[in-house]
């Protein structure tokens, strides 16, 4: 998870306020004080947290209790509202309102300027835009050959010209070309140190191109570092924004996110793992309600609508009504979930379950079920999937040694779609009620934290 650390510390502070008989002055200091630990520890700037936590109190103490909410539920929403604040607030979309669309990524070595390049162009093409991307880093010798092949795995064409030296020749040879994509990526090379030659290319470049955004690719672990380094840029190349890299894998991201969100150059987007899909617009409101445990369901819905084209999923939900379902449908559910990602990330997205602290063993072991069940339901014949109640103990037989599994994995199976048949049943008309109540109240969640209720 990305700030795994921080959204521990943070969700242990919320309990502690659920927990609470009591909200007064004792426990809001109590509250303080672990806020400014968790991030003190996630290298956020001590001035800036101690601004923030004298924020919260000044208002957890003098503000009027809203009408509908209790005491506990005003304090949560409270530091709720104060860490979107601190991370951005609305956050700062980038809507591509003419055609071709150019972004231009600027940064220092290391910090996967390249690999970025794939992933926002991976981001866009899944938005139904056609993009194109062109190399005009001349300083590393691989960096054409690396955007090729990333390329080609997303299925985006790359240009570029491994024999030119000067960057905006290289821009200027293919700029007919790109006016037929609706995005443009333009990636550019880097130093060890913003120098006086770097700020004179880029600019020589940005000239050429007329980029819409100038995008700075700085990694999570430099932490507070990346507030003077995003300001350099900034004064220097006049850049529109910060996509952040590396955030899954430091401690010190929180430092890096809050130095860039108080930039004149906010965060646009961030990295959160190694693969082209482990990107996302940074909106501060989604990333605190996954920090604190309360999900982000815009998140979760727009991995599914991914995963399951509109028309299977209309057509699955139908099923569910009618109460049939079978193992074609079982099949069909767990193939979308893989393709949402790693069960750890879909569950810290569902709207209460962050707060339930699953062992991370525990998930690992579900994954790997997953693909087990995958290997057995490849092995079943067409009447088998749409007919499960006819496996017999010699059909276990035959579908164990077919996929290289046990027969105790095939009744394991079996089990498990016993169990979603139970919750499809639940789900036909007139059983549904409390499921129906239970999917308001998440429709009610993406307006705000106005209708989170503490138990």
């Amino acid at each position: 998870m990305v700030l795994e650390k921080l959204g521990d510390s943070l969700k242990s502070t919320l309990q502690k306020i659920a927990k609470s008989v009591f909200v007064d002055e004792k426990l809001i200091n109590e509250l303080v004080k672990d806020i400014q630990r968790a991030l003190l520890q996630s290298d956020v700037n001590v001035q800036l947290v101690f601004d923030l936590t004298k924020q919260i109190k000044e208002k957890a103490l003098k503000e009027k209790l809203p009408a509908g909410l209790t005491r506990r539920e005003q304090l949560v929403n409270i530091v709720y509202e104060e860490l979107v604040k601190f991370l951005g607030g609305e956050g700062h979309k980038i809507e591509v309102k003419k055609k071709p669309f150019k972004i231009m990524l600027v940064g220092l070595f290391g910090n996967g300027k390249t690999t970025t390049a794939a992933k926002l162009g991976k981001f866009f093409s899944k938005r139904g835009l056609k993009v194109g991307m062109i190399q005009t880093d001349t300083w590393r010798p691989a960096a054409y050959d690396q955007l090729v092949q990333l390329g080609k795995n997303i299925k985006i064409p790359v240009f570029g010209n491994k024999k030119e030296k000067d960057p905006v020749k290289i821009f200027k040879e293919f700029e007919s070309e790109l006016k037929r994509f609706d995005v443009t990526i333009i990636d550019t090379a880097g130093r060890d140190a913003l120098s006086k030659d770097l700020i004179e290319e880029l600019n020589k470049l940005n000239k050429a191109v007329k980029a819409d955004e100038r995008l700075l690719v700085i990694g999570a672990d430099v932490g507070q570092a990346a507030e003077k380094q995003a300001k350099a840029f900034h004064e220097s190349c006049n850049i529109t924004g910060v996509i952040i890299t590396k955030m899954d894998g430091t401690a010190k991201g929180g430092g890096a996110l809050v130095a860039c969100s108080v930039t004149d150059a906010p965060v646009k987007f961030i990295g959160v793992g190694e693969k082209v899909d482990d990107f996302e617009e940074f909106k501060p409101k989604n990333f605190v309600g996954r920090l604190l445990g309360m999900g982000d369901l815009e998140a979760l819905l727009e991995k599914a609508k991914e995963a399951m084209p509109e028309e299977q999923a209309e057509d699955l939900g139908k099923k569910f009504l009618k109460g049939e379902f079978n193992l074609v449908d079982l099949y069909e559910q767990m193939q979308a979930m893989s393709k949402m990602g790693p069960l750890g990330k879909v569950v810290e997205m569902i709207p209460g379950f962050g707060q339930l602290k699953l062992p991370k063993d525990m998930l690992q072991v579900q994954e790997g079920k997953l693909k087990k069940w995958r290997f057995i339901m490849d092995s079943c014949t067409k009447k088998e999937l749409e007919d499960p109640d006819s496996i017999d103990r010699n059909r276990i037989e035959r579908i164990a040694k077919g996929s290289g599994t046990t027969p105790a994995g095939v009744r394991e199976l079996l089990k498990q779609y016993k169990q979603s048949k139970k919750m499809v049943k639940f789900l036909k008309p007139g059983k549904g009620k409390d499921m129906q109540k239970m999917m308001k109240k998440f429709q009610g969640m993406k307006g705000g934290m106005g209708n989170v209720k503490l138990k």
